[in-house]
């Protein structure tokens, strides 16, 4: 069994409540303990945030236009700031006036679309800025969303070649040199997860590969703790992860974590084993569904097919860090579906995975 020790203060109008919970993923044997981290600034609790801030793109201008209109749903939770909402739109309506700035990280074979993408956002913007005058909040966040998705698109657009070289060590494994999107059908609903190849290449290639290779097309959940994560990916039988058939041996993946700041990522030890206990992975678990790579305890090279979704509610944490971030390869996020992730339970069946975008960025070995 493998336990992770988990705490976190809440505060309440009367006192502050230390909480501490025992938990654990069981997975045929494995064990592990992990202790929390100090807090160190507020957590993205958002999925395709994450994933917008993780792309490997150098552009001030874009990055502001987003940050401006993810800030907007921050404002609605803090008792409808409208004021706050209006200077948000502001600033994105200034980032857009100067469409030259975005652009000029676009490859000239791109700029058409992402040009007619820029025109979308400035008539969206100034719809935004109509809206907040009837302050119709629903309709303000559906519509915060579709143009938080053409920034998406945006920014994927200023992205000009994979960043860095994956180890030669790791040759032998698939790769994924971009993004891939995986829908899930289960018996609960259907979820979707866009996994990250700039983040963690080897270990989003292994699992884009497996999907296409049909492995988890029938497997159960095998573990679920309530507010804490759902597993699956252990094959029938007694292996505990996927046997290459051009092999016939384990295919092992290594603990893989790229570090804000950091040009690649780091492989084969964890960052509390690094010393480097407060860095930030680029992919961290604060988002509910975030994907992340299930292995033994003592061997962080150990993942195979077994992966875990996290089921814990930022908000409930500290800001910041949580206790699993540095010890376990985060690859990708629920993106669609997560009222149906919260219903799964052990038992229940993935009826089918498919790969429905980015399968051109799979290298195989």
């Amino acid at each position: 069994m493998l336990k992770i020790i988990k705490s976190w203060l809440k505060s309440s109008l009367v006192t502050i409540l230390l909480v501490t919970i025992f938990l654990g993923i069981n997975t045929s044997g494995w064990t592990s303990s992990s202790y929390a981290a100090l807090p160190s600034g507020n957590a993205i609790t958002d999925g395709k945030a994450l994933l917008r801030y993780a792309l490997p793109i150098n552009n001030e201008p874009v990055r502001q236009l987003q940050a401006s209109l993810e800030d907007i749903s921050n404002q609605l939770r803090a008792n409808r700031r409208w004021g706050a909402i209006s200077k948000d739109l502001s600033k994105a309506s200034r980032v857009l006036d100067k469409p030259a700035q975005i652009l000029a990280s676009v490859p000239e074979e791109r700029q058409s679309q992402a040009d007619a993408w820029i025109t979308e956002l400035k008539s969206g913007v100034a719809k935004l800025q109509e809206l907040v005058k009837t302050k119709d909040k629903e309709q303000i966040l559906q519509d915060r969303n579709k143009l938080l998705n053409l920034v998406s698109l945006l920014e994927e657009s200023m992205v000009k070649e994979f960043p860095f070289e994956v180890p030669e060590e790791y040759s032998n494994l698939p790769q994924l040199k971009g993004r891939s999107t995986i829908e899930f059908k289960t018996s609960k609903g259907d979820l979707t997860v866009v996994v990250d190849g700039y983040s963690a290449p080897v270990t989003a290639g292994n699992f884009v590969d497996l999907v296409q290779r049909g492995f988890y097309n029938g497997l159960e959940f095998t573990r679920s703790e309530e507010s804490y994560v759902l597993q699956t990916g252990d094959p029938t039988g007694k292996e505990q992860g996927f046997i290459d058939p051009k092999t016939g041996q384990y295919r092992a993946i290594p603990l893989e974590i790229l570090v804000e700041g950091d040009k690649k990522p780091t492989y084969g030890i964890t960052l509390e084993d690094a010393g480097r206990y407060l860095d930030m992975p680029v992919l961290p678990f604060s988002s509910f569904g975030a994907l992340a790579m299930a292995r033994p305890e003592s061997q962080v090279n150990g993942g195979s097919s077994q992966v875990f979704f996290f089921l814990f509610e930022p908000e409930l944490t500290p800001a910041g860090r949580n206790l699993l971030d540095g010890r376990y390869s985060v690859f990708g996020y629920v993106t669609e579906g997560k009222d149906v992730l919260d219903k799964l339970k052990a038992g229940d069946k993935i009826e089918s995975a498919t790969v429905v975008q980015g399968i051109e960025n799979l290298v195989e070995p």
